[in-house]
């Protein structure tokens, strides 16, 4: 199960890394439509502000040593056996790294 795990994480890792590099692949308006998703639909478990509640706090602060990569698959794959659900029916791999990012950049505070 681990392996499996880490098999998919690399793969996943090296397929946004060649395909997934530019941030500018999601328009304005689609920016404004995830903006409105992380505040409402994140906001709901990781609090409103983001500093946690059902699922932990996503600041950038508490982000600081998760890399990109493993953000962007745990928005698109959730996190079995917890709450966190995935997005891969809503979001592309593009859009979940454009959020994962800004995450990171404090841009939902």
């Amino acid at each position: 199960m681990k392996l499996t795990f880490i098999g998919i994480f690399c793969c996943v890792f090296i397929v946004s890394n060649s395909v997934l590099a530019n941030q500018n692949n999601v328009s304005k308006q689609r920016q404004k439509e995830l903006f409105h998703i992380v505040k409402q639909d994140c906001g709901s478990c990781h609090g409103m502000t983001l500093k946690g509640g059902l699922g932990t706090a996503i600041l950038p602060e508490d982000l600081k040593n998760k890399p990109i990569d493993f953000l962007t698959f745990t928005i698109i794959n959730g996190r079995p056996g917890t709450a966190m659900p995935p997005w891969k029916e809503i979001l592309t791999p593009i859009e979940a790294k454009w959020i994962a990012q800004e995450l990171k950049k404090g841009t939902f505070k």
